[in-house]
């Protein structure tokens, strides 16, 4: 499989980020070695999901939908390797350098966006001891849970209808009760992070 194109920059551009933890993680040629999970929880817990467009006290914070897509995977499938689940854990980490874009503006963008986001993904795979790239059926289970996800977030935060979001996300996922609310009550930025956290290194151990 070919590597995708990534659009050009400019010589004079700067295409890196310096993170909290001192590492510069390089957009266009993202190192593994540049990667820290501390860096990850620290800026999925402050992006905010639906443009901040939710109700509640506190953003609902990507971090939060991350393991809201995890329990959703832990729930249907309870036997499921830990790995699935660590990269469903994981299956949103790009966001924490580029940022949470909204799947309209996303298809306006086009390409360059996705390629930076693979890139990225790819290289956080191989940081936490994931295939680069996942089997097809892994994805099509971690998108399964993540529309899941998208369907309770509209419906019970983002103003959806129940029929508009079966339309644009598919069905509800059915989550126990004291689950749905426990993850769908939106946490602040500090709570966010040391749960993430907390739920990586039950994984990756």
């Amino acid at each position: 499989m070919t590597a995708e194109k990534l659009p050009a920059a400019r010589i004079d551009s700067r295409v890196w980020q310096r993170m909290l933890s001192g590492r510069r993680l390089d957009l266009m040629d993202p190192s593994p070695l540049d990667i820290e999970i501390a860096d990850i929880a620290h800026g999925l817990a402050r992006v905010a999901r639906w443009n901040g467009q939710t109700s509640g006290a506190h953003i609902f914070s990507v971090a939060q939908h991350t393991l809201l897509v995890e329990a959703i995977m832990r729930e249907q499938t309870p036997r499921l390797d830990v790995k699935c689940r660590l990269a469903a854990l994981l299956h949103d980490a790009p966001e924490y350098v580029i940022g949470d874009m909204i799947s309209p503006f996303k298809a306006v963008l086009g390409g360059d966006y996705k390629a930076v986001e693979k890139r990225l993904l790819s290289a956080i795979h191989i940081r936490f001891g994931l295939p680069a790239l996942l089997s097809p059926e892994i994805e099509h289970q971690i998108k399964a849970a993540d529309k899941g996800a998208a369907y309770l977030e509209a419906t019970e935060l983002a103003g959806f209808a129940p029929t508009e979001a079966r339309r644009l996300f598919g069905r509800d996922p059915d989550l126990p009760a004291s689950t749905r609310q426990d993850y769908l009550t939106p946490w602040s930025a500090a709570k966010a992070e040391k749960r993430f956290l907390a739920r990586f290194k039950t994984l990756h151990a």
